[in-house]
């Protein structure tokens, strides 16, 4: 009977959820039409500007003898469609996070994950270096996963359990150790230039062959989340009231955990350490579109793709002629929000 009762309570919860159906589709439709003008504008801004005309001839009648269409497919679209599927990848991995485990500081890059890809990363550069870009992924997924486990076990170890802060500060702490032992690793094996550009974020380098292994990676995970969505949302008003409407809690929480390493190690593995998308457009989304990560995830991945394409955008503009790093300027906003969030906490760092 009290199981029973359990039961209904959880359902009664879980119908009075705020949503907003209206303003989600207003973000999806608006929010997609922004994206394509923003990824078209990013591919005619650079080094040389070629008109939005030009990059739509390119894209639908490609001429390899003339220059400028070379530099839009060879170089421009490759590099903005890494950062749109990137940028939808780590907004669904905070997302899914957030709604899994109930922390508003969630976040792979605060919590270690994308430090302990590329970790991986730094040691495959400095003993392996010549493995192909679809052999290196696997190394950013253990890398993300042994980082997951080792924050976790060390967050765990503290008084009064794995409180929001306690987590991020463990994930700091961990991102900090793993983030020197790379750079010694560099330091040691002279391989600063090829690890400078993962240490500081950015898609400068990314070419057609590393977007066509993420696509099935980041597309796969993303699709998943969508699976999830609806019992993320239950698991997002607690484990007992998820487990009250029969959710398998912990198969979820597995799976959900799978995803989150695909879209944060696939992402390192392309642009490097990249933080705070993960933080703030899931608490941006949910501001905007209520509590159900039916529409969250999708509106995240929306969000988040246009987020890193304009700040890859920013990063050409702040000096033209050179790029400043994408990670540096994302994070300009970032901090603030992180300590906005810890402040409102109401716990002290």
């Amino acid at each position: 009977m009290a199981t029973h009762s359990n039961g209904e309570g959880a359902e009664a919860s879980a119908k009075k959820l705020r949503t907003r159906p209206l303003a989600a589709s207003v973000i999806l439709l608006g929010g997609l039409a922004l994206l394509a003008f923003s990824m078209a504008l990013s591919i005619s801004i650079g080094a040389k500007d070629i008109g939005l005309s030009v990059v739509w001839e390119a894209i639908r009648h490609f001429n390899p003898d003339l220059t400028d269409h070379q530099i839009i497919r060879s170089l421009r679209m490759p590099r903005t469609l890494a950062c749109a599927l990137t940028g939808a990848a780590f907004a669904v991995a905070g997302s899914v996070m957030q709604g899994m485990t109930r922390n508003p500081l969630a976040d792979p890059g605060l919590l270690g994950i994308n430090a302990g890809a590329g970790f991986m990363l730094a040691i495959s550069f400095a003993f392996i270096p010549h493995l192909l870009f679809n052999q290196l992924i696997w190394l950013s997924f253990a890398g993300a996963a042994g980082a997951t486990a080792l924050i976790y076990g060390l967050g765990s170890l503290s008084r009064g359990g794995l409180t929001p802060v306690r987590l991020a500060l463990a994930g700091s702490a961990i991102s900090a150790l793993l983030l020197a032992i790379s750079e010694g690793i560099a330091l040691k094996y002279r391989i600063g230039q090829s690890l400078d550009f993962w240490l500081f974020g950015g898609a400068a380098g990314v070419r057609w062959a590393q977007v066509d292994v993420i696509l099935w990676w980041i597309g796969g995970g993303l699709l998943v989340a969508m699976v999830l969505a609806r019992y993320i949302t239950l698991l997002s008003l607690g484990d007992e009231t998820a487990a009250g409407i029969g959710v398998r809690v912990g198969l979820i929480k597995f799976v959900g955990a799978i995803v989150i390493l695909i879209l944060a190690g696939a992402s390192v593995a392309v642009v490097g350490f990249v933080s705070f998308i993960g933080l703030m457009v899931p608490h941006i989304t949910r501001y905007l579109v209520g509590v159900s990560y039916r529409w969250i995830i999708p509106c995240s991945a929306i969000l988040g793709a246009l987020l890193f394409v304009l700040a890859d955008l920013g990063a050409r503009m702040v000096r033209p002629g050179s790029e400043t790093p994408v990670g540096a300027l994302i994070a300009i906003i970032g901090v603030p929000f992180l300590l906005y969030l810890a402040r409102r906490e109401g716990r002290e760092l």
